[in-house]
């Protein structure tokens, strides 16, 4: 997997420019992560029974938890972590033996990264009172995405798996970006910054299957899900969300860039994105609707995940709804609801 370039620090995310100081600071947080792999394991296993109906064995949670610290500190000190990698298909291989599901295990890894900046924080040279603790709780973080994203695509290699990507589109499941989101919203509101999510919807698509046949409907899907993976970055969560609708989600971006890049992939879709008619032999262009609201969370903020998704789904209907064709934003949203349509 291709270390992928870093967004600069006023959007909420690493700056790479610096290398050598970076460099120095992953080994550091890499050789405490480890030396504390013990702490970090029992604090976040004491925690995984709660997380859930049925509490997991606690041998196995421990395995599971020494190898997500092992992972993340890997992650952490190389910067990007390979799907293919041997600690990756070790944690497969565990994940198959207790037949834990997505969502136990992302809440574990959550759970893990929770605890490791907890431990982090009270180290005297890279902790919470440091200089270089936000870098440091940024490179955790970061870490951690990348080692969710490597054992999802690992995950996706063998077709038994529970539902991790949608077959047509080779996007990430709805399933699984609802487990992604509830712990995103979660974890902005813990930390206090920006989440923006965006649905796009195809235009008449459903009149699409029925003129032309659903072979063209699945085409223009296929085709969609290549597309807009590619206006993302690797660590953000794309998905087929419904029959004609894709979600992303985006950390740490604001509210403009993240409209803009909405309104790109409605514009590129609009250009580029045609059939032609078999009976007629005319080009058919196709177009897209979208939403996007952006959060910026309060410290301690509370925001149901299911209900910011509704509030998506209702901004997206107000896109349709207004011409289609367009995209509609909404700022400043809070856990009361949206504030501002733009």
């Amino acid at each position: 997997m291709n270390r992928p370039r870093v967004e600069t620090s006023s959007t909420g995310f690493i700056d790479d420019h610096n290398d050598d100081r970076q460099d120095d600071l992953r080994q550091k947080i890499a050789a405490v992560l480890l030396e504390r792999s013990d702490v970090i394991t029992s604090d976040a296993v004491a925690v995984v029974p709660f997380s859930g109906a049925e509490a997991p064995d606690p041998e196995y949670c421990s395995r599971i938890g020494e190898l997500l610290v092992e992972l993340l500190a890997f992650a952490v000190r190389e910067g990007h972590i390979d799907a293919r990698g041997g600690f990756v298909n070790d944690l497969h291989r565990m994940v198959l033996e207790g037949a834990l599901s997505i969502e136990r295990l992302f809440t574990f890894a959550y759970l893990t990264e929770r605890t490791a900046l907890d431990e982090l924080a009270l180290d005297q040279a890279i902790g919470a009172t440091s200089e270089e603790w936000p870098l440091a709780a940024q490179l955790v973080r970061r870490a951690s995405f990348d080692l969710l994203g490597a054992y999802t695509e690992r995950a996706q290699l063998e077709p038994g798996d529970a539902p991790i990507a949608d077959r047509l589109t080779t996007l990430y499941s709805r399933a699984l970006l609802e487990t992604v989101l509830a712990k995103e919203v979660d974890r902005a509101a813990r930390f206090g910054y920006a989440l923006a999510l965006i649905l796009f919807d195809v235009d008449f698509l459903s009149a699409i299957n029925k003129e032309h046949g659903y072979g063209v409907g699945d085409k223009i899907l296929e085709r969609l899900g290549i597309l807009i993976r590619g206006f993302f970055r690797q660590f953000d969560w794309v998905a087929r969300h419904s029959e004609d609708a894709i979600a992303v989600l985006l950390t740490g971006t604001d509210a403009v860039h993240a409209s803009d890049l909405a309104e790109r992939v409605r514009a590129t879709v609009e250009e580029r994105l045609e059939f032609v008619d078999h009976l007629s032999g005319r080009p058919v262009k196709v177009t897209m609707s979208a939403a996007v609201i952006h959060l910026q969370a309060s410290v301690g903020e509370l925001i149901d995940p299911v209900r910011l998704m509704a509030d998506a789904e209702a901004a997206l209907d107000r896109a349709k709804r207004q011409g289609r064709n367009r995209v509609e934003s909404v700022r400043d949203y809070s856990g009361s609801g949206p504030a501002a349509s733009l």
